[in-house]
């Protein structure tokens, strides 16, 4: 298990140009490790394009039961849980199409 935490890109993560460099690091770890915790402690807001650009857009590359086999989150806040459920489902809708 190993832990990806997104504060480290800041308290507040609304560009996509961001969540593109989030997903570049986050897809390795994803591909090399049976569990990755994509912790979200300490980060205030998510953007649904930050969210759909670093999470949800793994769907286009990996089935969404893989995605959920190999990871788990953690510190997500209401708004910020609201905003990576949404571009999931929005992600998840548009490739089932």
């Amino acid at each position: 298990m190993v832990t990806f935490s997104f504060l480290q890109f800041g308290e507040d993560l609304g560009t996509r140009q961001l969540g593109q460099r989030a997903r570049e690091l986050l897809v390795p770890l994803i591909e090399q490790n049976d569990l990755v915790v994509l912790d979200f402690t300490g980060v205030n807001v998510v953007s649904n394009s930050f969210a759909d650009e670093c999470i949800a857009k793994i769907l286009l590359t990996m089935p969404l039961d893989e995605l959920k086999k190999h990871t788990t989150f953690r510190g997500l806040n209401p708004i910020a849980s609201e905003s990576v459920l949404t571009a999931l489902q929005r992600r998840y809708i548009s490739i089932s199409k």
